[in-house]
């Protein structure tokens, strides 16, 4: 006899491509390893559909039976299954003017990579293993390091190396309200061609199953802080002026916008893009309000959208499951989006990040072209910085950026993070100085192109590379000040 279901819920004429295997995921995600699942359905492919998800995903089919045109698949959660974590109160920052970011400052973009246990407490908190309370104590310590090499190096400002996430992006998808991270796997239905998009998933060199997208369910709203803990923590550590990165407005409304899902909880992906700008907003004045001295808006589809042509890096580019339009209504809406966020605040304090893909050290699967095709955007977006790729060739020249606004800093992308070659000052101060020139000193800040790990499973350098990387730019800023 079978056992009798902890929960149970009825999908109708639902199949796996058209959103029954995203609620079957709402469902099985709260529940404990070794609970079952019912899950009722009339339609009939998904008796062969259903199988093949449970073992992409770690979860066993116990059983399927028949009574008329209902069909009850019994499925019991594997250990790979994730429970929702536990929140824990966020600390609170007494609100204080932000360090200033002098020019011709060294800073990284974001992210830095984990040590081996951090790494495991990211995935043990995601699969429920791992409480909240003990995952803030481990994350604690891996910032603590992240900072200490940023500060052995000598950087002028640091980040806290978004230790807590699993990707720069997706993160914020276990944090809002009616949104939840799923697996890839479970979106293979909802792509052209989902063999091809296996085959781009195997580039990552990580199971498909590790690779988590967030999905909407309803209206989504800010609950609790996206990275205000990270900004407090950071703070404790250093009185230098500390940068947060975020997803910016466009790259979260293509991730977040998925058709057959996110229809389901708005009518259109400009109706979503309304509750992202206002969630974002919301966030941004609380960094702001806890010392903040920089919020960066990351904005890496940007890229996809004019230079993909037809096809997008899908496996670096999460954003480009879901549809666009032409390249000037796309950039139109990303330009509009970003703006309505950071509309009213210090436009010193607020910063994009752009690059071509950063998820894999072989530069001839990133994306490429100069920034001529978007000057445009660069300035007409209200931001003071903007942190800009531009050490690799695949950015184009220099040169090409003559004609940005002069009332915006630069960062000055001037090493690698693809490469473990660590870059020599020499060259570094050469790249600087081109800056320099067109430019000027005082509108230059100094960075690598990108992250040096980008996906919490995918870094791109070993800690010692991202250190020494940053100590020799350094060292480059300080023959540039003429010291």
């Amino acid at each position: 006899m079978n056992e009798p279901p902890d929960v149970s819920f009825d999908g109708g004429n639902l199949d796996c491509g058209n959103g029954l295997l995203l609620l079957i995921r709402r469902h099985i995600d709260p529940m404990r390893p070794g609970q079952i699942l019912e899950i009722l359905s009339t339609e009939t492919s998904v008796e062969e559909d259903l199988p093949s998800w449970c073992r992409l995903t770690g979860n066993s089919l116990v059983s399927q039976s028949r009574t008329g045109e209902r069909r009850s698949f019994l499925v019991r959660k594997g250990e790979a299954g994730r429970a929702l974590p536990r929140e824990v109160p966020v600390a609170t920052v007494q609100d204080a003017p932000a360090p200033r970011i002098a020019p011709l400052s060294v800073l990284g973009i974001g992210s830095w990579p984990r040590p081996g246990w951090m790494l495991r407490a990211v995935h043990d908190r995601l699969e429920g293993r791992l409480d909240e309370a003990a995952f803030e104590e481990t994350a604690r310590d891996a910032v603590r390091l992240a900072v200490e090499a940023q500060l052995r190096a000598g950087v002028d400002a640091v980040t806290d190396g978004e230790q807590r996430r699993d990707s720069y992006a997706s993160f914020v998808g276990g944090l809002l309200e009616n949104c939840q991270l799923i697996p890839l796997t479970d979106l293979l239905p909802y792509v052209d061609d989902p063999d091809a998009f296996s085959e781009e998933l195997k580039a990552l060199d990580i199971p498909a199953g590790e690779v988590r997208h967030p999905a909407v369910f309803g209206p989504i709203r800010r609950v609790r802080p996206l990275a205000v803990r990270e900004l407090a923590w950071t703070r404790t550590l250093t009185q230098k002026p500390v940068k947060v990165a975020l997803p910016g407005p466009y790259l979260l409304t293509r991730t977040l916008w998925l058709e057959c899902v996110s229809e389901k909880a708005y009518s259109s992906r400009e109706a979503l893009a309304e509750d992202v700008v206002r969630i974002l907003r919301e966030e941004l004045q609380d960094l702001l309000a806890s010392g903040a001295a920089l919020v960066q808006f990351d904005e890496p589809v940007l890229t996809e959208v004019v230079f993909s042509g037809g096809r997008a890096t899908r496996s670096f580019m999460c954003g480009a499951l879901s549809a666009k339009e032409a390249p000037d209504v796309e950039l139109a809406f990303a330009r509009d989006l970003l703006n309505r966020v950071v509309s009213g605040f210090p436009r010193d304090r607020t910063a994009m990040h752009v690059c071509r893909g950063n998820w894999s050290k072989d530069e001839g699967v990133a994306l490429r072209g100069d920034y001529r095709p978007l000057l445009p955007l660069l300035n007409a977006v209200r931001v003071g910085t903007l942190f800009l790729e531009l050490c690799t060739p695949r950015a184009g020249e220099l040169e090409v950026l003559k004609g940005l606004r002069e009332d915006c800093r630069v960062g000055v992308g001037v090493v690698n993070p693809k490469s473990d070659r660590i870059e020599t000052p020499e060259e570094i101060l050469a790249r600087a100085e081109a800056a320099v020139r067109v430019f000027g000193a005082d509108r230059v800040l100094l960075n690598p192109d990108c992250g040096f790990a980008t996906f919490a499973d995918k870094p791109l350098a070993a800690s010692a590379v991202a250190e020494g990387k940053l100590r020799a730019i350094v060292e480059a800023a300080r023959r540039l000040r003429g010291g």
